[in-house]
């Protein structure tokens, strides 16, 4: 099987914030009503012309055909569900700070947490695994898996939960299972290379890639290697990570030299592969920057620092390539793609026939929303939720647009957002720049 894919890769070869402060609210069972003074200190907008820079108004008899919001209970993968996709979520709206906990940890945090049975699941650089009871408002487990003479090395831990076990992968080489019920180690295996992904389970498989990019197979109940596929690998390791996602059977692998795999889950098998990465130096060195694949029904969407590829899911055929580059993880929402560009654009585009059906500058509505002088936002993420666009900046700000993009808000949450926040219930959740559990209704 190594010999296979090493073959077919052979072949391939020659072939800003708004300001500088944390601004926790006075009063923080409302939102900040002063408009205006929100964003006294945003960086000057750069005039740069690059990618697509068009402003494209909604058709007046356009109308989107979305789902109903999802009231969603659990957040058991970093990036929420095996296909990497957001749902259309529930938020109650009220704007209520209505939970914040004590600090959970001293040390960094990872910048995503989950959600199990009303546990939040978060882990630190110390290598910590910290397991906070919502219910009963208290930690209920905290668990280290590294000896001392891993004590001085950062721990980079790539999380997910299944049945009340923790599945970890690190930048050391290890992966493990922790129940932290039973509060026990059921598992833990050296692979001797570093681990850089999410990752990912279907039925007993658990997948994993490594900084050579190899794909892991592995059993999730005994930790045993049921396959290793090896596949590009890049001589100088860049800040993109690489991702998996999975649709039906199909597990896709985007790694660092830009190539995207699919393989059968059952067989291991490589059903496609083709490489997006758009230098003209295609050389093992070379370097790739994308965002997160994102993937429903029969469409996959990876947003690279170039383009925008929207690809068939079950031949690897590029349906449409858009000169647009997202700064976040985009979402498809039934046959529609929303995202955010480097240069400060709301986009909405149709996935069938890959147009774009409106494009705004964020920016300008912010400007004229608040009657100030345009400047630079710094996006963190875009949600759907109550069927409005919500995207959230850097510095703790929320923008809120319907559907259409038209600005209807624009407000603060009440502590600095130091993670990626989740959709629990009606309410948002993140950490905040005190390793905080805030909840926000």
């Amino acid at each position: 099987m190594k010999l296979f894919y090493a073959i077919i890769i052979s072949i391939f070869m020659q072939s800003c914030s708004f300001d500088n402060k944390t601004g926790i609210w006075k009063n923080e069972n409302s939102i900040l009503k002063n408009n205006k003074d929100l964003f006294k200190e945003f960086k000057t907008l750069s005039s740069s012309n690059e990618f697509f820079n068009k402003i494209i108004p909604l058709k007046k008899n356009f109308k989107f055909i979305l789902n109903k919001p999802l009231d969603n209970m659990e957040w058991q993968d970093i990036f929420y569900n095996q296909t990497n996709n957001f749902d259309n979520f529930t938020y109650n709206d009220l704007n209520q700070l209505i939970f914040k906990s004590k600090k959970l940890t001293n040390h960094k945090v990872n910048n995503f947490i989950l959600l199990e049975e009303n546990n939040l699941i978060i882990n630190d650089h110390k290598g910590n695994i910290i397991i906070f009871s919502i219910n009963e408002n208290k930690l209920i487990s905290k668990f280290n898996f590294y000896k001392k003479k891993y004590k001085k090395i950062n721990k980079t831990l790539n999380l997910i939960v299944e049945n009340n076990v923790i599945y970890v992968s690190d930048n050391i080489g290890y992966i493990y299972a922790f129940n932290y019920k039973k509060k026990k180690v059921i598992w833990a295996k050296n692979f001797k290379i570093p681990f850089r992904s999410n990752l990912k389970i279907a039925g007993n498989s658990l997948f994993a890639s490594n900084q050579n990019n190899s794909l892991f197979f592995i059993n999730k109940n005994t930790g045993d290697e049921l396959s290793e596929i090896p596949t590009e690998e890049t001589f100088v390791k860049n800040k993109f990570i690489n991702n998996l996602s999975l649709n039906k059977n199909s597990i896709f692998f985007l790694n660092t030299y830009g190539s995207l795999y699919s393989f059968d889950i059952k067989t291991s098998r490589m059903n496609w592969f083709i490489n997006l990465n758009q230098s003209l130096n295609l050389n093992p060195s070379n370097l790739f920057f994308g965002n997160q694949i994102i993937s429903n029904k029969d469409k996959i969407v990876v947003s690279s620092n170039q383009f925008t590829y929207i690809i068939d899911t079950n031949t690897g055929a590029i349906l449409h390539k858009i000169n647009i580059s997202s700064i976040v993880k985009p979402i498809i929402l039934n046959e529609y793609l929303f995202l955010t560009t480097k240069n400060g654009l709301l986009i909405a585009l149709s996935l069938n026939n890959g147009k774009i059906l409106y494009s705004y500058d964020v920016n300008k509505k912010i400007s004229e929303y608040l009657d100030i002088k345009k400047k630079k936002t710094e996006f963190k993420s875009i949600s759907i939720v109550n069927s409005n666009i919500f995207i959230f900046l850097k510095n703790s700000y929320l923008l809120k647009f319907n559907i259409n993009g038209k600005l209807d808000d624009v407000r603060k949450l009440p502590s600095k957002i130091n993670t990626h926040n989740i959709f629990i219930d009606g309410s948002i959740l993140y950490l905040d720049n005190k390793n905080r559990l805030l909840i926000v209704d």
